[in-house]
């Protein structure tokens, strides 16, 4: 559950403009790479159908933090080209980790995103509403793909949906996005937050 829950990370924000129209990949990846440092709530709906909620933290490139509200005992962290899976259920000090290269969500945490360059994109729709952005590493399409919702004027992520390697779904809905001018490095250290938690070296 935890592996794709990770994988799955979504995004919604405020409400749908007035107007619409299908944005480039051009566009998309100018936005994407205007987003450094960012914090938002999110719901999380699991592929089961179950929901969690918890806050999330961006630090571009390579970084990001998903903190679960309780009931959930889960901590997710990704950084050093990592990702540490911290389970209360499992593993409450030392993380569970894996490459970030692995997971779908690494290829918009880029330190430079180009959309239109790379051999990633697998689909570029417009529903009438929003453009819809299906990626995938080249290489490994067996490790998922996700699929990213935008609105024009401006542009916003509305909604991210990751499907990982077992084709399972998840989709995380994020509040408003704020952007901060900087967020501690210890949020994304995987080795720190396992010291924190008791681990020695």
């Amino acid at each position: 559950m935890y592996r794709r829950t990770f994988l799955a990370t979504a995004a919604a924000f405020a409400a749908t403009p007035a107007l619409a129209a299908k944005l480039s990949l051009d566009d998309i990846s100018r936005y994407l790479n205007g987003i450094e440092r960012a914090t938002s709530d999110f719901t999380q709906v699991n592929d089961d159908g179950t929901l969690s909620t918890g806050k999330y933290y961006m630090r571009r490139p390579g970084r990001v933090r998903f903190e679960y509200d309780p009931p959930e005992e889960l901590l997710v962290i990704a950084g050093g080209g990592q990702v540490g899976i911290f389970d209360g259920k499992s593993n409450v000090q030392k993380a569970e980790r894996y490459p970030l290269r692995r997971t779908p969500l690494n290829l918009i945490l880029e330190r430079n995103v180009n959309l239109a360059r790379r051999n990633m994109v697998v689909g570029h729709d417009f529903d009438g509403t929003a453009t819809i952005v299906t990626a995938q590493d080249p290489e490994h399409p067996e490790y998922g793909n996700i699929q990213l919702k935008f609105t024009a004027n401006p542009v916003e992520l509305r909604q991210w949906v990751v499907t990982d390697g077992q084709g399972a779904r998840t989709t995380v809905i994020l509040g408003q996005l704020t952007k901060v001018n900087d967020l501690p490095s210890t949020l994304f250290n995987i080795s720190y937050e396992e010291g924190q938690r008791g681990v020695k070296p």
